[in-house]
């Protein structure tokens, strides 16, 4: 892997962001909007409860900004992909010597810069508004940030790859995947609500286990290891699955030609 191309790439992208100020907008738009009303939620709900400013239900805040962090990461990888089909530039990198671990390396990188900036934003936001203070959860944000990072990256490339597969008419997939996924990875409730045999498919996601360990953080019960482990676990098999998924899907739209149909449609 070359990180001159990389850095290239990462640099290609982020001049669509300073010349386009609606892409901007939207790294700060949508989740400032849930923010807002999450928050103002959790202020009628601990005013129900008779709280003060930062009462029980502040968590609920915790859950959107862990959140935003998958689905920003999710959105490096697929929205990337998208940029270059939209400005009809899919072909040059795909001509070019790029590899793709490159490619995908500097969509990464995409995903880290908007989670920088929708994150700083959303805690400032929450602590000025709402009086909840990101960092209050503790060293365990730390481990709880990078599980989510990576299982973002790794749904980023599942439904970048069924976009290449499927083509422009798939594109409501790098919004519609994490969605799909949301419900069972149990953001704003514990697994416990579920129906018993629903929290089994939703333990096998590493963002259940993140989200139940923050809970559990916030809740002064201690960093869970035991989560923490599967998470990291369940991490590397969505990784490596997702690669593998996206490398033959890559190969195979090469070899039939369908790239080219995404590229220019």
């Amino acid at each position: 892997m070359n990180p001159r191309i990389v850095f290239a790439l990462v640099c290609r992208y982020l001049f669509l962001y300073t010349r386009n100020w609606v892409r901007l907008a939207e790294v700060v738009f949508w989740p400032t909007m849930e923010l807002v009303t999450w928050g103002f939620l959790t202020r009628y709900l601990d005013s129900k409860m008779g709280g003060g400013e930062a009462g029980p239900f502040t968590w609920l805040l915790g859950g959107v900004i862990f959140w935003d962090v998958m689905f920003r990461s999710q959105q490096g990888v697929a929205l990337s992909f998208l940029e270059d089909v939209w400005t009809r530039n899919l072909l040059n990198i795909f001509v070019a010597p790029v590899r793709p671990a490159e490619y995908l390396a500097s969509a990464f990188g995409i995903g880290l810069v908007r989670i920088a900036i929708t994150v700083l934003i959303l805690w400032s936001l929450s602590w000025v508004f709402f009086r909840f203070n990101l960092l209050d959860i503790g060293p365990a944000l730390v481990p709880f940030f990078g599980c989510l990072l990576v299982f973002g990256w790794a749904i980023g490339m599942f439904a970048t790859a069924l976009i290449m597969r499927f083509g422009q008419a798939a594109e409501n997939l790098a919004w519609a995947v994490p969605f799909l996924i949301q419900p069972l990875t149990a953001v704003y409730y514990p697994v416990a609500v579920m129906p018993g045999w629903l929290q089994w498919a939703a333990l096998t996601l590493p963002s259940t286990h993140v989200f139940e360990g923050m809970r559990g953080v916030m809740a002064g019960l201690g960093f869970s290891w035991s989560h923490f482990a599967w998470a990291v676990a369940l991490n590397a098999v969505f990784l490596l699955l997702a690669a593998l998924f996206y490398g033959r899907t890559l190969a195979t739209v090469r070899a039939k030609g369908l790239l080219t149909k995404v590229a220019t449609n």
